[in-house]
């Protein structure tokens, strides 16, 4: 697949959503702790934003802590909470070199002040990237998104394109975000585990049984290859069929 230049692209304006899966698993399988793992899954996404932005990618938006993490044993999530934080100060300012624009998605009011601070600087030093929008969600649920941006519907007409602004608004995103059209999930678990549910519903699937620390940028490129390929539909017959 052709990738010489920014132009040739074809996964230019793609919406790639990575569920971050098997960090825990693979640090115990070592025989190391749990936050070993998160800290190598830190490296992995790494890599990740920096392939997805020499392939053009448009938006890649990775989960990082869902709702339901909270309930994970309390050194866990605090090590998760200083982790993030840490990583959004240093990594902010690799974004702002590869002009990425960093965009926290999910609930704030239940992080720790300090994590909010690191959020809206990272969000305000990267605000003019155009290479690349990375999304990361933390303290994210889609059903709770969803029953927030319902809430807040009014008596409005409804359209899909209205509803799409509100769940944005829910989730502390000023863009209108494109819905997803690659959903990745490592750790070999096949589900969405309330991940962009509304914006999933017509993306193609790529799972895989590697942990996400071994996820590398060879496995990625194939999973963007593999998505080329497949005939996207949306609901009509296929092509061959129709013609």
């Amino acid at each position: 697949m052709k990738r010489t230049a920014a132009t040739s692209s074809p996964f230019t304006g793609v919406h790639v959503g990575i569920i971050m899966d098997g960090n825990g698993r693979w640090a115990q399988s070592r025989g190391l702790p749990r936050t070993a793992g998160h800290r190598s899954g830190v490296r992995t996404a790494r890599k990740i934003v920096e392939a997805a932005t020499r392939a053009r990618v448009g938006t890649l938006t990775l989960y990082a802590f869902s709702s339901d993490n909270w309930t994970r044993p309390t050194p866990e999530v605090g090590a998760l909470m200083r982790l993030l934080r840490r990583s959004l100060q240093i990594e902010s300012k690799r974004c702002l070199e590869n002009g990425v624009r960093l965009s926290i998605i999910g609930r704030r009011d239940r992080l720790p002040a300090a994590l909010v601070v690191a959020i809206q600087e990272a969000e305000a030093l990267t605000a003019h990237g155009r290479n690349l929008h990375l999304r990361v969600a933390i303290d994210y649920s889609a059903r709770e998104s969803i029953m927030r941006a319902a809430a807040h519907a009014g008596s409005e007409p409804m359209t899909r394109e209205r509803f799409t602004q509100l769940l944005a608004q829910a989730n502390h995103d000023p863009f209108s975000i494109p819905d997803v059209d690659l959903l990745i999930r490592s750790g070999g678990e096949q589900r969405l585990s309330d991940f962009l549910l509304w914006e999933c519903a017509y993306a193609e699937f790529y799972f895989t049984r590697r942990m996400w620390p071994e996820f590398s940028e060879e496995e990625f490129l194939a999973a963007l290859g593999e998505f080329e390929e497949r005939e996207r539909r949306f609901g009509g017959v296929p092509a061959q069929a129709a013609s």
